[in-house]
Parts: C-alpha cells; sequence; structure tokens
C-alpha cells in the first residue's frame, strides 16, 4: 500500500519506490530507500521521520512510496 495510507504514528518499512527514474533518484537521496524504516508525523501534509530527520513530501510523492 503507499504511504498515504499509512496512520498517524504508525512505523513502517519501505518495501519500494515507484515512479521515472528522477523521481526515485530524489526519492532515494532523501533516504526513501527499501528497508528503511519510517515513521509517519502528520497524513495531511505528509511528513515523516525517515533516518532520524523530517521530511515534508507531496502527496503525489507519498503515493510513489509502497510500504
Amino acid at each position: 500500500m503507499p504511504l498515504t495510507m499509512a496512520r498517524e504514528g504508525e512505523v513502517t518499512s519501505i518495501k519500494r519506490v515507484g515512479g521515472k527514474e528522477e523521481v526515485r533518484r530524489h526519492l532515494e537521496n532523501m533516504g526513501f530507500v527499501p528497508g528503511t524504516d519510517v515513521t509517519v508525523v502528520t497524513v495531511n501534509n505528509v511528513i515523516v521521520n525517515v533516518k532520524e530527520a523530517r521530511v515534508a513530501i507531496s502527496r503525489e510523492m507519498a503515493n510513489k512510496i509502497m510500504i
């Protein structure tokens, strides 16, 4: 399921990152790589903790991250 389906406070693991090559590379540079745990901080604005950093991404980008 996409990251946008996770609930606030939920800790999940990234299974895969989809999208075009440049989008995948951008997300990987921000720490969104398969096997990494992410904690959802807020659902509305899609803010997550990943690799000890708090990152805000668009819902469109979050839909490309499968958990």
